[in-house]
């Protein structure tokens, strides 16, 4: 199974780069963040994109998710979901072959950081909910925190940025504490250059002075069968890139 998330900064300025971007990977699961449009505002091509069940969830010009299946690994029919913490179009789920997996845009937290931190809160309860149950989880997106120090670059590190503090850091490893595994990381532990997410000035994403913001985060047993998450730096002109992860499950 192969899981592709990303935050398109714009679903209609980048429809050209996720058609392409699609077409090549053929991922089984697309989840997709920021994409700053209503459903009746996202292009036909995309709305109704040949091989694809695709759900919409935004609003104008500011946050939404979405969730993209490949109809043809994902034959069985599948409802999407939100819990109810989801405000301002941030979360959307789908269960695939018993995995529930959730799209997911956590607020920056620059206008609101008490907003920030209870939607982080009400994730964690979400995941804790499924490790009681048992229930295989993969969460998916831009979550907005960098998990250690080594996810920003050196000339990126400030004490007091938000997205670097201790306390969302805390609620972040938290969540993961819930028999989830940051699969990115753990496939690539020694990557002190690891990043997603870059300023779009200064040339920063050409020399890679960035923050890792977005993840695959899997519950520990699908997460054994993970062979590869890579970022996909050079793909479209999004300040965040793609991470794409491919799981060893059998239907």
């Amino acid at each position: 199974m192969k899981i592709a998330t990303w935050n398109v900064n714009g679903i209609r300025a980048r429809q050209a780069q996720v058609l392409e971007w699609i077409a090549r990977e053929r991922p089984d699961v697309v989840c997709l963040q920021e994409i700053k449009a209503t459903p009746d505002q996202i292009p036909t091509a995309l709305f109704e994109m040949e091989g694809f069940r695709c759900f919409w969830h935004g609003g104008k010009g500011y946050s939404g998710v979405a969730i993209l299946l490949n109809s043809a690994s994902c034959a069985e029919r599948s409802d999407f979901s939100h819990p109810a913490f989801d405000h301002e179009q941030r979360i959307v789920t789908t269960e695939i072959r018993g995995v529930t997996v959730a799209s997911i845009y956590v607020p920056n937290g620059g206008k609101d950081f008490k907003a920030k931190m209870a939607f982080l809160d009400a994730m964690d309860a979400f995941a804790h909910s499924f490790q009681q149950s048992g229930q295989p989880l993969i969460l998916c997106g831009d979550l907005n925190v960098t998990l250690t120090e080594r996810d920003v670059h050196l000339k990126e590190r400030k004490p007091r940025a938000i997205g670097q503090l201790p306390e969302e850091r805390a609620l972040l490893a938290q969540i993961i504490s819930r028999d989830l595994v940051d699969v990115g990381r753990s496939l690539d532990p020694d990557n002190d250059g690891l990043f997603t997410w870059w300023a779009p000035w200064r040339s920063m994403r050409e020399r890679n002075i960035g923050w890792r913001l977005d993840y695959v985060l899997a519950s520990a047993e699908l997460a054994s069968t993970a062979v590869s998450c890579v970022v996909q730096k050079d793909v479209g002109t999004s300040d965040h890139a793609p991470v794409v992860a491919t799981f060893n499950l059998t239907p």
